[in-house]
């Protein structure tokens, strides 16, 4: 392989050789790394739907991940990064139903059987591409062990673990409250829904009292589903409606009677005080109902439409009858007045349709139960969530768990195991013996098949040696918000099946923002789509862009100039390791010469120590500042330019050799190219399994590098100086120093003249110095000519006055903010102070 590195970096060129180098090594799987590694480390990749596409949110996880598995495999364990994708129920079937669609079918019409067939060949035909997008992020995931949730060992998975939660009488069916999108025909989970701010309607209806001429007025953004009401309340504690509780109204448009009841759960500033409680179509209304035992009227049908219980709008679309019902208000004088009202609409987050509140029969997990030893691990510690602020969310919701609708109405997942035949039901993996028997036809809500993730991967429900192994893994990394969705079943499965935690850490990373700290949106333009940004920058810029200046939890921000300059940063490493790999050939020992080797060596250390320290503590984004510090503030700037006066190969390559090993779980593409072509690309030599560099104690010596940081100093101040004259970059300088560490500076004289650009360095005492460090005077001879100082002494002076002119106009004191004012002040005296340095 050559060698010499070219002279510009093309990420594109490389990235997907070097993957294929990886992937085929074998190193990925944990069986196949070198040497004897007791310690393991294992992480499960949260698995993207299967026909998806990127984005950001999963480029963030993955890199995180990466890190986490190419750190600690150069740690030496035995490391297991295991990656999968999910079947994604609801947004699989409805892009096959728009796909049947075309032909003038729907899936009814197609039958479950060639529905599922078209499935499948769908999934066979777009599920490879979200796999190769992961690996265009660089993830080295052991991919012998793939898994797909609706494979035939996750299946065996899932249906084990219903039919065992069913006997033990954790999963019961029943008629409950629940999401329903009237498009796709299902039950929807929390996360399924998306709310959309929404300008409606607040319309004020007049409820008469029984036996009165007077009436309470209800306030109601529904007024289609007062045909299902079956009771108006009030909050206990609002006087204006004391004496009416107890009593009864009429519904108008039915003349039906029903109670006036009190409950603490009634906003008392909402409208008139006074709502209305509709059990079949409102969860908190269902709650009421059912502390109040109230009837439960279902007026809207799962097809979106009103049922016979609706009366004389049975049929009719929600819409028509809102309409209906307004006009007949309105006829009757019972719409007392209309407001606009913003409020938030529950919309199906797959298709984008309204979704109803509905009761329907459907399975259910009793969550409190399997809630219990969950809260329990994170309050013992057993399992550690980052940052730990979140610990406050989890408890909450979890200490407010409500039973889990598992089933949906859907054809592409996991058919619920339970058969019938007349009134005998049996929960069972295959069809039970004899004649008749039919299979329920819902599927599982895909959250219960993903929260078996970290243990069925591993061959549960059998016992098999990697379960043994690699459970509970170590981390698993995933977006805060889904903390509960996600996180806490995988927690609540593990601890009910297992026995044992699914993890020990918790790792939350932010969601990710435009520039302008808004949430991105594609239809809006501010969308960054990871993949064509890797194309364009490299892999390795973007995921620097995704680490660094993020923290914990915290939602952050991603441009295209964010990650072009990282691409910077990475052309920077190139720029150096070639300047280095086009040295000659030094078989020389390490010795360090200078007081510049005994602190870059240092530097080097301390990075060492830092980098890993921060990984270990999950701070990513300071690892990963560490390293954009060292090699371009510290070893770039300071010690190759020093290297082109005084050359110690041996101590470049040394450098070079701990960088790349240091910075490969950050920026792998890059470094592994480096490597390859300067150590040999045989299998043996790969980067990403090299040891991480151990601390050469031997080698610092931490006097003589403080030594140089005096030198460091000294050439700052020197630079600056020239800034602030606007002296020309080039133009010589004369400096004389003196003081008790002026040794330091005559050792190393030519590295000083050379990086300050001086034509005479001397250690003479002056009669006034240009400035001072710690054990050292300096002064700065430089002889601006008359015509340039006279110029600069003039435009000085002007801005004074200016200055001096705003700050005694009172109108400006009063009116401008005490912070200009202040700031105004700063500029005054800092511009008074230059003068008096260029009238000496």
């Amino acid at each position: 392989m050559n060698k010499e590195l070219e002279k510009t970096y093309l990420p594109k060129k490389i990235e997907s050789r070097i993957y294929q180098i990886w992937e085929k090594s074998g190193y990925f799987n944990p069986d196949n790394l070198p040497g004897p590694r007791k310690q393991t480390f294992s992480m499960a990749m949260p698995p993207p739907n299967v026909t998806g596409e990127l984005h950001l949110g999963h480029a963030t996880a993955l890199t995180i991940e990466d890190i986490l598995i190419r750190y600690h495999r150069m740690q030496g364990k035995k490391t297991l990064y295991l990656p999968g994708t999910d079947h994604a129920g609801i947004s699989t079937q409805i892009m096959v139903e728009k796909l049947i669609a075309k032909s003038g079918l729907d899936r009814h019409k197609l039958g479950r059987a060639a529905f599922l067939k078209q499935a499948w060949a769908w999934k066979k035909k777009y599920g490879t591409r979200i796999t190769g997008q992961i690996r265009q992020l660089g993830a080295s995931c052991d991919w012998s062990r793939e898994h797909f949730t609706m494979d035939e060992t996750f299946t065996a998975a899932v249906q084990t673990a219903f039919v065992r939660m069913y006997k033990d009488g954790l999963i019961y069916r029943g008629d409950r409250i629940v999401n329903w999108c009237t498009r796709c025909s299902s039950a929807l989970s929390d996360l399924e829904v998306k709310h959309q701010q929404t300008t409606s309607k607040l319309w004020y209806i007049k409820y008469p009292l029984f036996g009165s001429t007077k009436y309470l007025v209800v306030a109601t953004t529904r007024p289609e589903t007062m045909l299902g009401d079956t009771a108006v309340a009030v909050n206990p504690q609002d006087k204006r409606y004391k004496r009416y509780v107890g009593k009864t109204i009429l519904l108008p448009l039915t003349n039906r009677e029903v109670p006036i009841i009190t409950d603490k759960r009634i906003d008392m500033n909402f409208g008139s005080g006074v709502v209305k409680i509709t059990p079949a179509h409102d969860n908190l209304d269902y709650e009421i109902g059912a502390d109040h035992k109230l009837p439960i009227i279902n007026v809207i049908g799962p097809d979106g439409r009103m049922t016979k219980e609706a009366g004389e709008f049975y049929g009719k679309s929600v819409q028509e009858t809102r309409h209906q019902i307004l006009q007949r208000l309105e006829d009757e004088e019972l719409l007392e007045k209309t407001l606009d009202y913003i409020h938030n609409l529950a919309r199906c987050d797959r298709c984008g349709s309204p979704v109803e509140p509905l009761i329907s029969k459907q399975w259910f997990i009793k969550a409190k139960i399997l809630a219990k030893p969950a809260i329990a691990a994170v309050k013992s510690g057993q399992i550690k969530i980052v940052p730990q602020r979140f610990e406050k969310v989890y408890f909450h919701w979890m200490n407010n768990i409500k039973d889990w609708c598992i089933s949906r109405q859907l054809w592409w997942g996991h058919q619920i195991p339970v058969w019938y035949r007349g009134d005998q039901v049996r929960a069972s993996i295959t069809k039970p013996s004899g004649q008749g028997w039919r299979q329920d036809e819902d599927t599982l809500d895909t959250w219960f098949s993903s929260g078996l993730w970290t243990f069925s991967t591993l061959g549960w429900p059998k016992k098999t040696k990697d379960l043994k192994l690699y459970h509970p893994t170590s981390v698993i990394e995933t977006g805060w918000d889904i903390l509960f969705f996600w996180v806490a079943r995988m927690t609540m499965m593990s601890l009910y099946f297992m026995k044992e935690i699914p993890f020990k850490t918790v790792y939350l990373h932010g969601l990710v923002l435009d520039r302008h700290g808004k949430k991105m949106s594609k239809s809006k333009g501010t969308g960054v789509d990871p993949i064509p940004m890797t194309e364009k920058y490299g892999t390795d810029a973007i995921r620097l862009s995704l680490i660094l200046g993020t923290t914990a939890g915290q939602d952050f921000r991603v441009y295209e100039e964010k990650i072009a300059g990282y691409r910077n940063f990475i052309n920077k490493l190139w720029n150096v390791s070639r300047f280095i790999l086009s040295q000659p050939k030094s078989k020389g020992k390490l010795i360090l010469k200078s007081s510049a080797d005994h602190w870059i060596i240092n530097r080097l250390n301390q990075l060492k120590k830092n980098v890993a320290s921060n990984i270990e503590n999950y701070r990513f984004s300071d690892a990963g500042t560490a390293i954009y510090e060292f090699l371009w503030h510290e070893f770039a700037d300071w010690y190759v330019e020093i290297s082109k006066v005084e050359k110690n190969i041996p101590i470049l390559n040394y450098i070079l050799e701990n960088f790349l090993k240091i910075s490969h779980p950050f920026i792998p593409f890059v470094t592994e190219e480096i490597w390859s072509r300067w150590k040999g690309g045989a299998k043996k030599n790969l980067l990403m399994i090299q040891d991480w560099p151990s601390d050469d104690k031997k080698l610092i010596n931490k006097k003589t590098s403080e030594q140089f940081q005096l030198i460091i100093n000294l050439v700052t101040n020197i630079r600056n100086f020239r800034a602030v004259h606007k002296i020309p970059p080039r133009a010589k300088l004369s400096v004389y120093f003196w003081g008790k560490h002026s040794h330091t500076i005559t050792s190393n004289s030519n590295n000083v003249k050379t990086l300050a650009y001086l034509d005479k360095l001397e250690g003479q005492k002056q009669r006034k110095a240009t400035g001072s460090l710690p054990g050292l005077e300096y002064f700065i001879d430089y002889k601006q000519d008359n015509h340039s100082k006279k110029k600069e002494i003039t435009a000085v002076s002007q801005y004074i006055q200016k200055l001096e002119s705003k700050l005694s106009n009172k109108k400006f004191l009063a009116k401008a903010p005490p912070a200009i004012v202040s700031s105004e002040k700063d500029k005054l005296a800092e511009q008074r102070d230059k003068l008096q340095k260029l009238l000496k």
